[in-house]
C-alpha cells in the first residue's frame, strides 16, 4: 500500500513530491517550510516558523493515519545556527514527551530566503 498525502503546497506539482508518503507502517514527511495561507509565517522568527512547520508535519502524519507520538525522527534545517535554541524550544513543546531522534543541521539557504527553518520527519505506526 502506498498512500500519498498532499498539503496543497503550490510546490508539490511543480517539483513532483508529496507532503508525506505512507508505505505500510512507515510515514515519511518531506521537507516542510513554515507556510500558512500561502505565505511565509513568522518572518524573522525561528520559534514561530518551527511551530508552524511542525503543525503541518503532525497534520500530515495524522492524515496518513498516525499521531505525533508515532514520529520517530525529525531533521531541522536552519539557515542561521545561532537560532537553534528558538527552534529547539518549539520542538520541545511539541515533542517533549515523545522525544524522537532529532538533528539540527545548518544550511546556507532554503528555497525561500524568508524561511529560517525547514523540517523533515519520519514516523512508524505502532501495532
Amino acid at each position: 500500500m502506498r498512500q500519498l498525502i498532499s498539503s496543497g503546497s503550490p510546490f508539490e506539482g511543480e517539483i513532483g513530491f508529496s507532503r508525506a508518503v505512507r508505505v505500510g507502517t512507515r510515514i515519511e514527511v518531506s521537507g516542510t517550510a513554515p507556510i500558512r495561507d500561502g505565505k511565509t509565517a513568522g518572518i524573522g522568527d525561528a520559534y514561530t516558523q518551527t511551530k508552524v512547520a511542525l503543525a503541518i508535519i503532525v497534520a500530515a502524519v495524522e492524515q496518513a493515519g498516525g499521531t505525533a507520538a508515532d514520529i520517530v525522527r525529525t531533521r531541522i534545517f536552519l539557515t542561521d545556527m545561532s537560532l537553534w535554541r528558538d527552534a529547539a524550544r518549539a520542538h520541545g513543546e511539541v515533542f517533549g514527551e515523545i522525544r524522537p531522534a532529532s538533528s539540527f543541521i545548518g544550511t546556507s539557504a532554503l528555497i525561500n530566503p524568508e524561511w529560517l527553518v525547514e523540517i523533515e520527519a519520519s514516523a512508524e505506526l505502532q501495532g
